[in-house]
């Protein structure tokens, strides 16, 4: 829709691809849409209905409830962002204090009011960098850095639950052997699925054949092989060659060196996971 039109219920309907029934239940029932009343009386639905009926059908693939999904729909981009900085005090503060329950609270709260794509680019993927730079500076143990780790991780996967369902293009996402570190990888496959992709994770420390194996069987439309440590990739480097002359491979993470991509003529996925989540989906035409 541009934002000049203004559309009657069927034709709205149809182009927001959700039956009248369901948006009149979630006007009626959440607040989500704010008609306009024509001359003649009749209820106008416009441009800023559909980003928030798009706001909500996101939520509603990512696993949030319909009330929840209502709620991050609801909120607006630009308040969004003192409020998270906020949330991302509190759930370092708990951090630091082994509080389980806080930090539980703290996504809780940040999925139902914000959605799982600015929480993750907002809030979890900085945390977790805070968290690192902390670990690094002496001003945090290895013990709150896995403890950190292991709690978000573990809201990640359970979001992810039969992400690998549907009939969109595959994505497979593997770290390379050796690399633990997969937080990335899973927020990068969520926002991936929000488009409609299918996601095959095989998670921390894979071995290239496995990677291959898997490709074979599976035909992705995109292979993302992660690293945080280039000491990780180098000593695979002759057999990830070989393996990008198989599939479409793209190499991520700081481990993916400038030098290693050119010289394996391999793409990298360069800035913040979520925006290279959506140019990937948009590559693909989905």
């Amino acid at each position: 829709m541009s934002t000049a039109e203004e559309l009657r219920i069927g034709e709205f309907a149809r182009r927001v691809g959700v039956s009248a029934a369901v948006l009149r239940a979630w006007e009626r029932r959440y607040g989500l849409l704010r008609p306009v009343r024509s001359s003649g009386g009749f209820r106008l639905y416009t441009a800023e209905d559909a980003e928030r009926v798009a706001r909500m059908r996101r939520g509603l693939d990512q696993g949030l409830s319909a009330a929840e999904a209502a709620r991050a729909a609801l909120v607006q981009a630009r308040p969004s962002a003192g409020l998270l900085e906020d949330a991302a005090a509190r759930l370092v503060a708990a951090i630091h204090e082994y509080d389980e329950a806080t930090v539980q609270a703290v996504l809780d709260e940040s999925f139902a009011a914000f959605g799982l794509e600015a929480v993750l680019r907002e809030l979890i993927l900085p945390t977790l960098a805070q968290v690192g730079r902390e670990w690094e500076q002496g001003m945090l143990g290895i013990s709150q850095e896995h403890f950190a780790s292991n709690l978000i991780r573990a809201r990640l996967l359970a979001l992810a639950r039969l992400w690998g369902r549907g009939s969109g293009p595959v994505a497979l996402l593997a770290c390379a052997p050796g690399e633990h570190h997969d937080i990335s990888l899973l927020a990068f496959g969520l926002i991936l699925r929000s488009h409609g992709w299918r996601i095959l994770f095989l998670g921390a420390d894979t071995p290239i054949a496995t990677i291959a194996e898997a490709a074979q069987s599976a035909q992705p439309a995109v292979t993302v092989l992660a690293s945080f440590d280039p000491a990780r990739l180098e000593p695979e480097s002759s057999a990830i060659r070989r393996l990008a002359k198989q599939i479409p491979l793209v190499l991520s993470g700081p481990g993916a060196t400038d030098e290693l991509c050119k010289r394996l003529h391999l793409q990298r996925l360069d800035g913040d996971l979520v925006t290279a989540a959506h140019d990937t989906a948009r590559g693909a035409g989905t």
